[in-house]
Parts: structure tokens; sequence; C-alpha cells
């Protein structure tokens, strides 16, 4: 793959997996990181846990909400396929572990970038080969990853407007992060995919037979 090639797509590699690999942590280590979180405005009282919350905020491997008395953040148990039952004093809402549980992909969407830049990093045209194949696989995983972010956004946002509370959902960091990543994953593999089909054309011109000489050019003047 040519210098012009592998210098961009290292680097669009490189990115993603930081971006993919900063949400796989998430909650309840990085509290900013959520891929949906709920802004309660006090109209109604909301509990949590038996807490009254101003803020629920959901990650991949827990959910943090800030109490509404000292404002200090709780998060739950860290767990794959949490559930959370948010409820008012007429109703309550469970956004259950079948909703979370796919969010574990953004892990292995990261694993599977990392794999890809070590990869691209390669100037052995078949190595580029399957860094291409890889980057491909990486980006639909990350594609996997944010459509289980829309559902899980969509799913919390109907919950909420039918539980009757005031305030709004909106979607967190992590769910335009991965969207991010998913872009930099299909520019990367896009990229090295160019290169290697340029860098082919370059070896088959580089490589091509002259053009043969009859037996009578030997005797041709010079």
């Amino acid at each position: 793959m040519g210098r012009a090639f592998c210098i961009p797509a290292v680097f669009f590699f490189f990115a993603a997996f930081v971006l993919l690999f900063i949400v796989s942590i998430s909650l309840p280590y990085l509290t900013a990181m959520d891929i949906a979180r709920v802004h309660i405005d006090g109209s109604t009282a909301v509990s949590v846990a038996s807490d009254s919350v101003s803020q629920l905020r959901l990650g991949i491997w827990a959910y943090c909400y800030d109490l509404s008395s000292s404002g200090n953040r709780v998060c739950s148990t860290t767990g794959h396929g949490y559930s959370v039952v948010i409820s008012t004093q007429n109703n309550s809402v469970t956004i259950g572990s079948s909703w979370t549980r796919g969010l574990a992909v953004h892990p292995v969407a990261a694993g599977v970038t990392f794999i890809a830049l070590l990869l691209a990093l390669s100037q052995h045209i078949t190595i580029t080969l399957f860094a291409s194949l890889v980057g491909f696989v990486a980006a639909l995983l990350a594609f996997i990853a944010f459509l289980i972010d829309i559902a899980l956004f969509a799913y919390l946002k109907n919950q909420m407007d039918n539980l009757g509370y005031g305030g709004n959902t909106i979607t967190g960091p992590g769910f335009w992060l991965t969207f991010t990543s998913m872009i930099l994953l299909v520019l990367g593999a896009c990229t090295v995919c160019f290169g290697r089909r340029r860098r082919r054309m370059a070896n088959a011109t580089s490589t091509a037979p002259g053009p043969k000489e009859g037996f009578f050019s030997r005797f041709r003047r010079n």
C-alpha cells in the first residue's frame, strides 16, 4: 500500500479505536460516556432504586443517577445486561436487560478495530487485503452497536414519555462517538482497499514485458 494511503488509513483506524475504547469503558468508570440520559426538571418526583433522582444515565456496563437531595452521583453494580426500574408515585417502567445486553458489542468492535490497525501498519500487499477486510468487519460491528444504541434510546424515550414525568430524554456522548467511529472505520477500510489496488496496478505496470522483436529486426541497421 502506498505511503499516501497508508498514513490516512492508520490515522482513521487509530482514531476509531480510541473512540470505541473510551466508549467501551463507559459507566461507572467514565460517567460522561453514557449512551442515553434522562434529565428530570423536578415537577414530578422520579425514583430509581428507592432514591429520588434528578438525572439518569445509561452506559454499557451500568447506570448512574444523580440524587435530587445532595446532587451526588450513584452508580449501580457493574455487570453485563443490567436492568433499571424507574418509577413515579403513580406508575413505573422497567428498562430490562434485553435492551442493555447488546451494548457489549462496543468492546468487541474496539478489539476488531485494534486488529485492523495492526494489519494496516504493514506494507505487504496480502496483509493489507486482510486489513481492509478486518476494517470492514469492524465497521459492521460498529454499525450494529450504533443500531443497538438507537434502539435503547428510542425505547427509553418511549418509556419515559409513558411514565409522564417532567423532563427530557437525550442521547449521550457515547452514542455519537460510536457513530463517529463507524464513519472512521469505513473511511479507513476504503483507504486501505484503494491503496492496495493502486499498488497492484503500479506493480503490474512496472513488470509488464516490452514488445517482442521479430526475427529480421536483429539484422536492422542501428
